[in-house]
């Protein structure tokens, strides 16, 4: 690759990025694609709830994608990370770990988040396998199983409600004293959802695959399924460096055109939304291209 130069920078080479790269090559804009190759999704055995692609295994439909995408020669790739960024009056130099410097007029941010997994044994080694975070992405394939929820208070009163469309064999651990409300406990009660309070120690699992949670106390009980929400992080800390606003969700905060609050940065995907899919990473993806070269267009004409 000899240019160094480019209309656009896509940091995050995934589903999202991806997408925006093939909008804008189709826009005969020269882009480059810096991608350090962690995509969260990496440990998930099957992607579900995108059309045409539904059961598919995630690297597939990222490899499959990344070949379309290369097929337009504007578009080039650097596998790498991306460590700092300098906003200029002409647009932006972005440096990766490597030492290699490239600039562009516009920067997309694709990068995803890191989920912050608790330290619970066997936590890690089940999640996006048997522990889940989104039961429209996996909910069919654990229907009527019986299933837990790891969470407390109002979030576990609402991701419980959500829960009980795909089973009602559902319990709630709270992995410490509930503090949901009176009313909030007897309305679980009331539809059959049982409550621990006991402390988790860790999960017994098969290759990822749950099989009991085990308690403090040494109890256990039997799950073939668990939903979690872990907190989590920006994946890359580039978007706060240089000024992007981040909302109280921990988000990259963008407006209904992908936009960020500092001029000419954009973001898509994960980073921006708690709405994680692989389709509507997609989605936000090709929107921002399309938003992007118009941009461009409005600039230049």
């Amino acid at each position: 690759m000899k240019e160094k130069n480019f209309d656009v920078i896509i940091i995050g080479g995934s589903y999202s990025g991806l997408s925006a790269a093939m909008s804008l090559g189709r826009s005969l804009r020269q882009v480059l694609v810096i991608d350090s190759g962690l995509p969260c999704n990496r440990q998930t055995p099957h992607s579900h709830n995108f059309i045409t692609q539904d059961g598919e295994k995630p690297a597939v439909i990222s490899a499959k994608a990344k070949l379309q995408v290369e097929l337009y020669k504007t578009v080039h790739f650097y596998n790498g990370l991306a460590t700092k960024a300098i906003k200029k009056e002409s647009g932006f130099e972005i440096s990766t770990e490597s030492g290699k410097v490239f600039t562009s007029r516009k920067v997309l941010f694709a990068t995803g988040v890191k989920d912050l997994i608790p330290e619970i044994k066997g936590f890690a080694d089940c999640w996006g396998i048997s522990v889940l975070h989104c039961p429209y992405c996996h909910g069919y394939e654990v229907k009527n199983e019986k299933t837990a929820i790891i969470a407390n208070g109002e979030i576990a009163f609402d991701f419980a409600k959500l829960i009980s469309n795909w089973t009602k064999n559902l319990s709630l651990c709270t992995n410490g004293k509930s503090t949901l409300t009176l009313e909030q406990t007897e309305i679980l009660k009331k539809h059959g959802v049982a409550i621990f309070e006991e402390e988790i120690d860790s999960f017994e699992h098969e290759q990822g695959y749950i099989q009991n949670i085990i308690f403090k106390n040494q109890e256990k009980t039997a799950v073939k399924a668990i939903y979690a929400r872990p907190p989590f992080e920006q994946h890359c800390n580039l978007p706060k460096e240089l000024g992007c606003e981040i909302t109280e969700q921990g988000l990259l905060k963008v407006d209904f055109m992908q936009n960020t609050n500092v001029g000419g940065i954009y973001a898509s995907g994960d980073c921006t939304t708690q709405m994680r899919s692989v389709a509507i990473a997609v989605s936000t993806g090709s929107f921002a291209g399309a938003v992007i070269n118009k941009d461009l267009i409005e600039e230049d004409f």
